[in-house]
Protein backbone atom coordinates (compact mmCIF):
# COMPACT_ATOMS: atom_id res chain seq x y z
CA UNK A 1 0.00 0.00 0.00
CA UNK A 2 1.37 3.38 -0.98
CA UNK A 3 1.37 6.42 1.27
CA UNK A 4 -1.44 8.08 -0.73
CA UNK A 5 -3.72 5.04 -0.44
CA UNK A 6 -2.82 4.67 3.24
CA UNK A 7 -3.74 8.30 3.95
CA UNK A 8 -6.96 8.01 1.94
CA UNK A 9 -8.00 4.97 4.01
CA UNK A 10 -7.04 6.48 7.37
CA UNK A 11 -8.82 9.76 6.58
CA UNK A 12 -12.29 8.20 6.45
CA UNK A 13 -14.06 6.32 9.21
CA UNK A 14 -12.37 4.06 11.74
CA UNK A 15 -9.05 2.45 10.84
CA UNK A 16 -6.80 0.14 12.85
CA UNK A 17 -3.18 0.17 11.68
CA UNK A 18 -0.82 -2.59 12.80
CA UNK A 19 2.82 -1.55 12.40
CA UNK A 20 4.91 -4.72 12.44
CA UNK A 21 7.85 -6.60 10.92
CA UNK A 22 8.19 -10.20 9.78
CA UNK A 23 11.19 -10.80 12.10
CA UNK A 24 9.29 -9.67 15.23
CA UNK A 25 8.02 -12.54 17.42
CA UNK A 26 5.30 -10.50 19.22
CA UNK A 27 4.15 -9.25 15.79
CA UNK A 28 3.77 -12.84 14.61
CA UNK A 29 1.65 -13.57 17.68
CA UNK A 30 -0.46 -10.44 16.98
CA UNK A 31 -1.11 -11.35 13.32
CA UNK A 32 -3.85 -14.00 13.86
CA UNK A 33 -5.73 -11.59 16.11
CA UNK A 34 -5.49 -8.81 13.51
CA UNK A 35 -6.68 -11.15 10.74
CA UNK A 36 -9.64 -12.30 12.86
CA UNK A 37 -10.58 -8.69 13.60
CA UNK A 38 -10.34 -7.83 9.90
CA UNK A 39 -13.04 -10.45 9.25
CA UNK A 40 -15.20 -9.30 12.16
CA UNK A 41 -15.03 -5.61 11.24
CA UNK A 42 -14.78 -5.92 7.46
CA UNK A 43 -17.83 -3.73 6.78
CA UNK A 44 -17.34 -1.28 9.66
CA UNK A 45 -13.63 -0.50 9.99
CA UNK A 46 -10.51 -0.71 7.86
CA UNK A 47 -7.70 -2.84 9.25
CA UNK A 48 -4.26 -2.36 7.72
CA UNK A 49 -0.97 -4.14 8.38
CA UNK A 50 2.16 -2.09 7.68
CA UNK A 51 5.60 -3.72 7.57
CA UNK A 52 7.96 -1.09 8.97
CA UNK A 53 10.88 -2.42 6.93
CA UNK A 54 8.94 -1.87 3.69
CA UNK A 55 7.31 1.41 4.75
CA UNK A 56 9.91 3.24 6.82
CA UNK A 57 8.44 6.63 5.92
CA UNK A 58 5.09 5.73 7.49
CA UNK A 59 6.76 4.31 10.60
CA UNK A 60 8.75 7.52 10.93
CA UNK A 61 5.73 9.76 10.29
CA UNK A 62 3.78 8.06 13.08
CA UNK A 63 6.82 7.84 15.39
CA UNK A 64 6.72 4.06 15.68
CA UNK A 65 9.62 3.14 17.96
CA UNK A 66 8.61 -0.34 19.12
CA UNK A 67 6.61 -3.07 17.44
CA UNK A 68 3.97 -4.17 17.27
CA UNK A 69 2.40 -0.73 17.47
CA UNK A 70 -1.33 -0.52 16.86
CA UNK A 71 -2.92 2.84 16.13
CA UNK A 72 -6.65 3.45 15.87
CA UNK A 73 -7.65 6.43 13.73
CA UNK A 74 -11.05 8.03 13.29
CA UNK A 75 -11.49 10.35 10.32
CA UNK A 76 -7.74 10.89 10.07
CA UNK A 77 -7.11 11.61 13.75
CA UNK A 78 -5.13 9.28 16.00
CA UNK A 79 -7.47 8.21 18.80
CA UNK A 80 -5.59 5.41 20.55
CA UNK A 81 -2.13 3.83 20.41
CA UNK A 82 -1.01 0.48 21.79
CA UNK A 83 2.58 -0.73 21.94
CA UNK A 84 3.26 -4.44 22.33
CA UNK A 85 1.10 -7.51 21.95
CA UNK A 86 -2.60 -6.75 22.56
CA UNK A 87 -5.52 -9.06 23.25
CA UNK A 88 -8.48 -9.38 20.94
CA UNK A 89 -10.73 -8.13 23.76
CA UNK A 90 -8.72 -4.93 24.24
CA UNK A 91 -8.69 -4.09 20.56
CA UNK A 92 -12.38 -4.92 20.07
CA UNK A 93 -13.43 -2.75 23.01
CA UNK A 94 -11.55 0.22 21.62
CA UNK A 95 -12.89 -0.28 18.08
CA UNK A 96 -16.45 -0.76 19.35
CA UNK A 97 -16.24 2.47 21.34
CA UNK A 98 -15.67 4.36 18.07
CA UNK A 99 -18.24 2.60 15.89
Amino acid sequence: MGIDKFQETVDKGVTLVDFNANWCAPCKAQTPIIKKLANIYQDRAAIIEIDIDEHRALATKYMVQSIPTLIIFKDGKEIKRFVGLQTETTIKKNLDDLL
